[in-house]
């Protein structure tokens, strides 16, 4: 082993936590040796990227809080499974040259009780217009992290006052915005682009359906060209069998196109890995999605949001103090969706107003190249 390799644990607690970290070690110079850690789940997001260690939690929610998920995540197994994190986290002490945690302050806690130092900690949950650190935070984040980037300086300097070493560079979700060869153009013939995100869970296609009875109610004049980014696992053939719509194979050379759903009204089409490209290219945003939502807002786009009957009262409050007036929620009513597509379509400068908080409030670039350089310095 030469002078120059590092050998970097990369520690990671969700889904999409595993895709950021992931995509950490994907920009890493080639002489690092990494393992990852994700501590919940099945980390696919590492898959041919680098090796999986240690024991992973397997919990109903996977991470996703709502109504009643903690009680049942306590019955799936919650507390035990803490406790053999803790476990693996001490056995990993002095055994590796930089640790990198990317998630949420769960990780610090637990790394504070396995005596675990964390050289950077890179926190993608917390944000100061919504979820303010809590005492024990700032105890355990002092206590274990060396080096803390926050998603604002808001969180930063409660940090820095209770003398954390902590910095923000942006939000490090804008640097992952995804984009790739899609010509939005050539797909395009009316005067208004909009882009649906349903998300990426079991609900995709009952949230899909929702968003296009809304837009079946709007003028024919305001019918715009319709985009869809299509998250991985999800099944083509299930959104058209939800939607009632028909669909097309792609009949282009993208690689990203997926072809379209039509109902001889409306046309869906349908792309995977080009979000950035068609969110950049759209008028306004339907969504329903966690990360492409704030990556939309963050590239100042206004987005609808409808509230879902499972959502937990919280978290809509939550989500509506971090966006601001850069995103509307409205109730779970096709009419009042299809009303508030309407009036938006109509409004630049509403559309514009929006954008531009949404981008003050999401953040900016930067922070990736930001955690490499720690890394590798």
């Amino acid at each position: 082993m030469s002078k120059l390799t590092k050998r970097v644990l990369i520690i990671s607690n969700g889904n999409g936590e595993d895709s950021m970290a992931a995509a950490i070690v994907k920009k890493l110079p080639d002489e690092n040796l990494v393992d990852a850690y994700p501590m919940i789940g099945f980390g696919n997001a590492y898959k041919n990227i680098c090796p999986i260690i240690g024991p992973r939690l397997h919990i109903p929610s996977q991470g996703h809080r709502k109504a009643g998920s903690i009680a049942k995540d306590v019955k799936g197994g919650m507390i035990s499974g803490a406790w053999r994190t803790i476990k693996f986290l001490r056995s990993m002490k002095n055994r590796y040259d930089k640790i990198i945690v990317v998630g949420d302050s769960v990780v610090p806690i637990l790394s504070v009780f396995a005596g675990l130092k964390i050289d950077i900690y890179l926190d993608v949950y917390k944000n100061g217009y919504a979820h303010k650190y809590m005492s024990l935070e700032h105890w355990a984040i002092k206590k274990s992290c060396k080096k803390t980037y926050c998603r604002d300086d808001i969180l930063a300097s409660s940090l820095r006052q209770s003398g954390v070493d902590a910095i923000s560079k942006g939000n490090i979700m804008l640097d992952l915005v995804p984009f790739g060869d899609y010509d939005v153009k050539s797909f395009r013939d009316k005067k208004f682009a909009l882009t649906l995100l349903p998300g990426s869970r079991k609900t995709t296609a009952k949230n899909l359906k929702f968003q296009i009875d809304a837009l079946r109610r709007l003028p024919k004049e305001l019918v715009p060209d319709i985009f869809v980014a299509v998250a991985h696992d999800i099944s083509v053939e299930e959104l058209a069998e939800v939607t009632q719509m028909k669909y097309h194979k792609a009949d282009s050379d993208y690689s990203a196109d997926l072809g379209f759903l039509s109902d001889g009204e409306l046309r869906l089409n349908l792309s995977n890995g080009v979000a950035g490209n068609i969110i950049m290219a759209s008028d306004l945003l339907l969504s329903q999605a966690a990360t492409l939502t704030l990556q939309a807002l963050g590239l100042g786009k206004p987005v609808i949001s409808f509230i879902e009957e499972h959502d937990r009262p919280k978290r809509t409050e939550d989500r509506k103090k971090l966006a601001g007036e850069s995103r509307v929620f409205v109730t779970h009513n096709i009419d009042e969706l299809s009303a508030e597509i309407k009036k938006l379509l109509l409004d630049e400068n509403e559309r514009d107003r929006m954008g531009e908080i949404g981008q003050a409030r999401i953040g900016t670039r930067g922070t990736l190249e930001a955690v490499l350089a720690g890394i590798i310095s």
